[in-house]
């Protein structure tokens, strides 16, 4: 949560920042506490996506006009915003807003016949830099397709967004191949607090905005558990506490969802080879549902009532916690999603994140442990 307090506060004043900013970041940093970090680092990534957001309305909604700005321009019009100063530094952190009604129409607008390919190349002009898909440079067998980001972006800059399905602990068991979610499917990722995110549903995107629905998603993903192993003692135990649930009444509605977005594609980002150091980092979001202007272009559907159920972990089990919350509530009604940040300039390359797989498991050949003492704080 440093790091991305220093990279997003210091891409939030713009190129024009000098060498005393960046001390005054640093500064900030040793004194501010874990909570005021988090939420700055939130303030910064959602000033980066509420300007994404701005740019794919104007050029995909009929009624306003196509941005072809140079990168320059959108870079100068962001500073003049932003450059008032950091929320902790002048104590401007926005009051949320109260807990809205989380219902969306699902009414399809009108948006602009464009191609994903051609989005990408306006979303290029208007910020400076866009991703697409191709043959990884990473050389063994499963690296398969690569991301690379096509442009300039400065650190601290949101990369990608990581796309698909939530699942809250409280909804583990419907995950498709329930226990054994992960055999078939490398597109899943997991969030600090136990969120996870579902990716292989969405794919490389589609060509239209539509009405994204998680219960026929999840009809075509496929629900059969995968067991192993016989039936007597512990393993007939974890099997009876492991029985998948059927999806029946538990789904939410459906979101209206941009599937052109072109930075929608972080589930698409590599491992780095032996050698090399990742060039992004992961940010958990949590997309604030109140603002409704955005939500198309935050590409994930939440599983469920859209109610967070508390629960606490005991070993490899999630129950739910039956304590009191001391009266303490949230007022904001989030989507708690992923982004991929920059840790430094990056420019026509191959995006790679670290995986940080666990190191109580085998581990694919390919693998090579970027800090194995980060592995071991992350699965402590």
């Amino acid at each position: 949560m440093n790091r991305l307090f220093l990279y997003t506060s210091y891409n939030r004043l713009g190129r024009d920042a000098d060498e005393t900013d960046a001390e005054e970041i640093i500064n900030m940093a040793g004194k501010a506490s874990l909570a005021d970090q988090q939420k700055q680092v939130q303030e910064n990534i959602h000033t980066q996506l509420k300007t994404l957001c701005k740019g794919m309305d104007e050029i995909l909604l009929p009624d306003t006009t196509s941005i072809n700005e140079s990168p320059e321009s959108t870079l100068q019009r962001n500073t003049a915003l932003s450059r008032s100063g950091l929320g902790l530094a002048v104590g401007r952190m926005s009051p949320p807003n109260k807990r809205p009604e989380c219902i969306f129409s699902t009414d399809v607008p009108d948006t602009k016949p464009l191609k994903r390919t051609e989005l990408s190349q306006r979303l290029k002009n208007y910020m400076g830099y866009t991703l697409e898909l191709k043959p990884s440079q990473i050389l063994h067998q499963e690296a398969g397709q690569g991301l690379f980001i096509d442009g300039q972006a400065d650190v601290g800059a949101v990369i990608a967004l990581y796309p698909g399905i939530i699942y809250s602990p409280a909804h583990y068991r419907y995950i498709p191949g329930y226990p054994r979610v992960d055999i078939h499917n490398p597109y899943l990722i997991t969030r600090y607090d136990g969120t996870v995110i579902n990716a292989q549903p969405w794919g490389p995107g589609g060509e239209t905005r539509e009405v994204w629905d998680v219960s026929s998603v999840t009809r075509r993903s496929g629900s059969t558990p995968i067991m192993q192993g016989n039936d007597k003692g512990p393993d007939r135990i974890w099997k009876m506490l492991s029985k998948p649930l059927q999806v029946t009444r538990v789904v939410s509605g459906g979101e209206v969802l941009e599937r052109r977005n072109p930075l929608a594609l972080a589930h698409f980002a590599n491992h780095p080879a032996k050698g090399t150091v990742p060039n992004v980092m992961l940010c958990p979001y949590d997309f604030p549902l109140s603002e409704k202007d955005m939500r198309t272009y935050i590409p994930n559907v939440a599983f469920g009532s859209g109610e967070e159920v508390k629960m606490k972990r005991f070993g490899g089990f999630w129950f739910k916690s039956w304590g009191s919350s001391n009266g303490e509530a949230d007022d904001v009604c989030v989507m708690k999603t992923l982004v991929l940040v920059a840790t430094r300039a990056l420019s026509d390359e191959e995006v790679l994140l670290n995986y940080r797989l666990s190191n109580s498991k085998r581990r694919p050949l390919w693998y090579a442990p970027v800090d194995e003492e980060e592995d071991r704080r992350r699965w402590s």
